[in-house]
């Protein structure tokens, strides 16, 4: 019977640092392909800030993003 029981623990333990493993992967793809801001939003934020956005400042920011989350 306390064969069960342990089983039964491991076995719960086991899925529960699995599913852990499997969701982060999933959501660091996810975010790698739908990232939170794009060129469009950037750009849009830029002009209600009273800037005139132009493609080089848009790149380099960015560009700026991306390496702050591959980080």
């Amino acid at each position: 019977m306390g064969m069960y029981i342990l089983v039964g623990i491991l076995c719960l333990a086991a899925g529960i640092a699995l599913g852990f493993f499997i969701a982060r992967r999933y959501m660091m793809s996810y975010l790698k392909k739908n990232p939170p801001i794009n060129e469009q939003m950037l750009k849009t934020m830029m002009m209600q800030m009273g800037m005139k956005p132009s493609q080089k400042k848009i790149n380099q920011m960015m560009n700026a993003m991306n390496k702050q989350q591959s980080k």
